[in-house]
């Protein structure tokens, strides 16, 4: 009986809150075995476990999450400094943080152009930017 104890429950209405569908769609999911479910009295109980096993995802983020996505230009940039601005981004990101942030370069060898997007946390994308911008720029000083 403990397995039972030690799972989260959820109702066919806090399911169809999660997933945004209604009562009804979620009962008929429960009645052709798309969604496993417990029927206590008159009611279907839904393990946590089963409803992420059919999501494929925990469920849906309920409190407040922030990101921005931003795209930097740097024209007239060497493939050394490029080389130079890439190794130090990775490097400053830590993994597995609550603020990560996703960083994609690319760089075009003919226009010596690098351009770099960044979607993450605020706080995390505004140092990284000014970590671009220490790279990039030598005092004001063109490079």
């Amino acid at each position: 009986m403990g397995y039972f104890r030690d799972m989260e429950w959820l109702s066919v209405d806090q399911v169809a809150e999660e997933l945004g569908l209604h009562v009804r769609t979620v009962r008929g999911y429960v009645r052709d075995g798309k969604l496993k479910a417990v029927r206590i009295g008159k009611q279907y109980r839904i393990a946590r476990a089963d409803l992420e096993a059919v999501t494929g995802a925990p469920p849906i983020r309920r409190s407040r999450h922030v990101e921005v996505a931003t795209t930097v230009r740097v024209d007239a940039i060497s493939r050394t400094d490029m080389d130079r601005v890439a190794t130090m981004l990775t490097a400053s990101v830590a993994p597995g943080t609550e603020d990560r942030v996703r960083i994609q370069l690319s760089y075009d060898e003919e226009r010596a152009s690098l351009t770099v997007m960044l979607l993450g946390g605020l706080i995390t994308t505004a140092e990284l930017l000014r970590l671009i911008d220490a790279v990039t720029d030598q005092g004001g000083q063109p490079r």
